[in-house]
């Protein structure tokens, strides 16, 4: 028996729904879905890639969160080819950032207008489709990352106005928000939001107010970093003795105990944990048979919760 409740519908695989059922812009989905970034990984075997997506799918994952600027193209043209044209997963990528290969880091910001149109339709082409399902606005309003400067920052409304225009044309289903604080979340909830990207976990739960909020609109909340500890500086779940603790009593991994909790903690709750490995990826999935009960949920709330913003890059 899962705690997180029973699927009403499995997927168009046949397969139930990793941690239950739960909504992103108007369709059904698994709560728990694969985030593709770490598919660059596999660059030099580009058909362990794909099968590794095909895995996700037969496991009863279809919710895919991508970018252009994951692997320069590449981990879009792997969900491209391992999705193929079935209209039956929901691929969720972001705009806001491009490759920089020859900088300090490998991407820059790309906030602009005209920057964001331009990677709309890149991505449009790399994942071989006329209409991007979701696409959510990578901010960088809140951390841990990179921050805007010079003419990267540019105002929300200019932002969301193309991307309202870009909806209009039909070329995107819904939008989303990332990296973002309250007063950018409460600002552009007139365009409609299907999704909210920040970073949030057991040990940093600093976003409880921008959760609640989207909870109460209806907004998927889809958080990235769910176990900390992606950069120096920053709290790891797995540091907790509270998370040990329960892996023991549970016959869990610390890292399947911190998931656990995310599914637990509210219903519009969508996990993308990544890999590039088909034993995590199995290991991810059966986080949705983890029971968690009321004594487990009480110690894990007291761990104390620590802002990972000023953790920045660039």
């Amino acid at each position: 028996m899962t705690s997180h409740g029973t699927s009403p519908s499995p997927t168009a695989e046949g397969a139930p729904r990793p941690g239950g059922a739960g909504t992103l812009a108007g369709r059904t989905v698994s709560r728990i879905g694969y985030g593709a970034m770490q598919l660059e990984r596999l660059r030099t075997d580009r058909g362990a890639a794909v099968a590794l997506v095909r895995r996700a799918v037969e496991l009863g994952v279809d919710h895919f969160d991508t970018a252009q600027f994951y692997g320069d193209g590449f981990v879009n043209e792997v969900l491209r080819e391992a999705l193929g044209a079935a209209d039956d997963a929901v691929v969720v990528t972001k705009v806001g950032a491009t490759p920089d290969s020859g900088g300090p880091l490998p991407l820059r910001l790309a906030q602009r207008p005209e920057e964001l149109r331009a990677d709309v339709e890149d991505n449009l082409r790399s994942l071989g489709t006329d209409r991007l399902a979701v696409v959510n606005l990578r901010r960088a309003d809140a951390g841990p990352g990179l921050r805007a400067e010079g003419d990267q920052l540019v105002d929300l409304d200019d932002q969301l106005a193309v991307l309202t225009e870009l909806r209009d044309e039909g070329k995107i289903g819904a939008i989303g928000l990332s990296a973002v604080t309250l007063d950018t979340l409460r600002r552009a909830l007139p365009v409609g939001l299907a999704c909210v990207q920040n970073s949030y976990s057991l040990v940093s739960r600093t976003d409880e107010d921008m959760l609640r909020l989207c909870t109460d609109e209806g907004i998927a909340w889809v958080p990235y970093f769910p176990l900390g500890g992606a950069f120096p500086g920053m709290p790891k779940v797995a540091d907790e003795s509270a998370v040990h603790s329960a892996a023991r009593a549970l016959g869990a991994t610390p890292a399947q105990v911190g998931l656990a909790w995310l599914l637990h903690h509210a219903a519009n709750v969508l996990l993308i944990p990544g890999t590039a490995d088909p034993g995590h990826l199995e290991a991810n999935i059966a986080v949705g048979r983890i029971a968690l009960d009321g004594a487990d949920i009480a110690a894990l709330d007291a761990v104390p919760s620590r802002s990972a913003d000023h953790v920045r890059l660039g």
